[in-house]
């Protein structure tokens, strides 16, 4: 399903289904392909009542669901594509909600270093599993499912309401990201004179279902007929806001605005992504890793992530909206060069912007260096 065909009603329907998903609550997953639906709850919420509920309406026992990063860290081998089904059961498997939720918090991996061995089914039916992974990430929670496949006979609209279930579609989940951000919309602005930069309008953005806005800030009048001097910034609460010293992002954020004012005017996106994409929860999650002494791009993994889950679409479709086609990328990061690149914007330089490390960021920065390609 592209953009363009995704409706605005599918995209409320995902924003209500990472609502319910957040509460702990099961959701129903439809395959538009025709596979069977899924009756899915997120591992880290799940209680056992609503295991037990699940098992009893479908008649059949549940599984969990990893990603293949979450998989690779316990040693599972990866039989089925994007995900990994681990059955409900003593052998080789996991058996009760606590179970579930250790094998997808890998903080307690160190202390039970001898789990498993685990045997994955060897066969997935539907794009609903992996559509089910997607709502998690969606919703900001740990990537990992307990869910079951209804009976093909089972009746998915009598089902759901019998069980007074929402239901969603697995395309409209998969999409969800490209749709949500073709779907951006400009909703407000303002002159707000920042340290820095007292000549500022901060632009809203919001996607047409009411999903996370995302911010412009606008700094002195840039002519749309040439490249724009532009950062791409992922808000980062931690640094941005409060001063952590693990990362270097709240130097780039104030230093950028301060470049931008000096050379005469651009724009800095102020990106809803936190994390790298992952949430503030999963950041903090990936902390206590980075604690126990794993890099960044590690501790991510171990999640059950990616090392950067986050898109540029959302970006390149506010660039389009404010009438900028061509810029010159404040960033180390290659990525988001090829990145914007790919959907349609013509980045004609690259700008470094790098700051001083410090006895906090030095090892997360060379390893953004090193494993992310990062020009440090």
């Amino acid at each position: 399903m592209s953009p363009e065909q995704f409706s605005i009603s599918s995209l409320v329907g995902v924003e209500r289904a990472m609502g319910d998903f957040r509460r702990g609550l099961p959701i129903l997953i439809v395959d538009d392909a025709g596979g069977p639906a899924l009756l899915a709850v997120a591992a880290e919420l799940a209680r056992p009542e609503t295991i037990q509920a699940m098992t009893q309406w479908a008649g059949t026992s549940p599984f969990l669901a990893l990603t293949h990063q979450r998989a690779a860290t316990l040693k599972i081998r990866l039989y089925t594509p994007d995900v990994v089904l681990l059955p409900q059961n003593a052998k080789g498997g996991w058996e009760t909600a606590d179970a579930a939720k250790s094998l997808a918090d890998p903080s307690l991996d160190l202390e039970l270093p001898l789990r498993g061995p685990f045997h994955a089914v060897r066969t997935l039916q539907g794009k609903g599993w992996t559509a089910a992974i997607k709502l998690a990430k969606l919703a900001h929670l740990l990537p990992a499912v307990i869910a079951v496949n209804l009976p093909q006979a089972q009746p998915v609209k009598d089902f759901a309401s019998r069980h007074d279930l929402l239901q969603v579609g697995a395309g409209a989940l998969l999409s969800y990201d490209a749709a949500a951000a073709m779907a951006l919309v400009q909703v407000a602005g303002a002159r707000v004179p920042l340290a820095g930069a007292e000549a500022a309008r901060l632009i809203a953005f919001r996607p047409k279902d009411g999903g996370l806005e995302h911010f412009a800030i606008v700094i002195g009048d840039p002519d749309r007929h040439q490249p724009v001097l532009a950062r791409l910034h992922s808000e980062c609460f931690t640094g941005d806001l409060i001063g952590s010293l693990k990362c270097d992002c709240g130097e780039q954020l104030r230093g950028a605005i301060k470049q931008i004012n000096e050379a005469g005017g651009g724009v800095l996106l102020y990106l809803a992504q936190e994390g790298r994409g992952i949430g503030l929860i999963n950041k903090l999650r990936a902390y206590g890793l980075q604690d126990q002494g794993f890099d960044t791009n590690q501790a991510n993994e171990r999640l059950g992530f990616a090392a950067d889950e986050r898109i540029f679409l959302p970006a390149a479709r506010m660039l389009t909206l404010l009438g900028f086609n061509e810029v010159r990328l404040m960033s180390n990061n290659p990525l988001k060069v090829s990145g914007l690149e790919q959907l349609g914007v013509r980045v004609v330089e690259r700008v470094p912007h790098q700051f001083p490390s410090n006895e906090h960021n030095w090892f997360y920065l060379n390893t953004k260096r090193d494993k992310s390609g990062h020009l440090l």
